[in-house]
């Protein structure tokens, strides 16, 4: 039953030290990804960060805001080890897209 642990704790470090990697490669792109890719990407770093959303949706004139808000809120109930894999699957996808 203990040998459980350990290996739990090291798949989450990994998985941890991993999603770190790629979200600093993200900020290397040589092109901006398209504004649906970077709301895809928004949304599943923020939960995969703080969890489900906490904050109130913006104003419909805070059109930036509204957008980013409306991508984690499309993440709610997505545990942030599951949102950690969807997002480095999907950062990896637009590295091989764009090139770093």
């Amino acid at each position: 039953m203990f040998g459980v642990w350990p290996r739990l704790g090291a798949v989450t470090m990994s998985l941890q030290a991993d999603f770190e990697k790629i979200a600093e490669d993200v900020k290397k792109m040589k092109t901006r990804p398209n504004d649906e890719e970077l709301k895809d990407l928004y949304g599943l770093y923020k939960q995969s960060v703080v969890g489900d959303i906490n904050i109130e949706c913006p104003g419909m004139l805070d059109l930036k805001g509204k957008a980013k808000w409306e991508a984690w809120n499309l993440r709610k109930g997505m545990s942030k080890e599951d949102a950690m894999r969807a997002y480095i699957e999907k950062a990896k996808e637009l590295i091989e897209k764009y090139g770093i």
